[in-house]
């Protein structure tokens, strides 16, 4: 993945009813490696990384780079949105489009707050890159995400084999301008 191009970063914080969506900090660190440590979390990832191996990897302030940003609530991270460019994606019709990530620590979970923050950083990316197409791929039997997916705009393009898991890649297409 690389970054997303010509887009000025980091933007100032993107402010929703509930949350704030920032450039990562210092003190986002423990929260960055509660995220990459959970089970929970990482279920559909590949799994989590052991605690020891983040404490020693994870610089001072994780996370600082074009299109990521964390999700806060009341002044602490919950979760972490990602855009990034897709240059690398094993699929053709990913391949060169924005792919957006998220993960959110289970006590944020079922409150809305990820569809809340990747609403938000969708239409500030709409707002960086007009017309631009957004993918993202998960796995189908991540029922949560997908339904997300679904809320989000995103529309299947195809499923496929990866990890030793069935891949879900949606499409969410480009938004007309008036």
């Amino acid at each position: 993945m690389d970054d997303l191009g010509p887009v000025a970063w980091p933007p100032q914080p993107i402010r929703t009813e509930r949350l704030v969506l920032r450039e990562p900090e210092a003190r986002d660190r423990a929260a960055f490696i509660e995220l990459l440590a959970s089970p929970e979390v990482n279920a559909y990832l590949g799994g989590p990384r052991p605690r020891d191996e983040l404490e020693r990897e994870t610089p001072e302030v994780p996370g600082r780079w074009p299109g990521s940003f964390v999700v806060d609530l009341d002044g602490a991270m919950i979760g972490q949105i990602l855009l990034r460019r897709a240059t690398g994606h094993r699929r053709p019709a990913a391949a060169g489009k924005a792919d957006l990530g998220y993960l959110f620590l289970p006590r944020a979970w079922g409150s809305g707050y990820a569809a809340e923050a990747c609403a938000a950083a969708l239409d500030w990316f709409e707002g960086a890159l007009p017309g631009e197409p957004v993918v993202l791929t998960t796995q189908s039997a991540n029922v949560r995400s997908m339904r997300l997916a679904a809320k989000l705009g995103f529309t299947e393009v195809e499923r496929f084999e990866a990890w030793d898991a069935e891949q879900w890649l949606g499409l969410r297409p480009r938004r007309s301008r008036p």
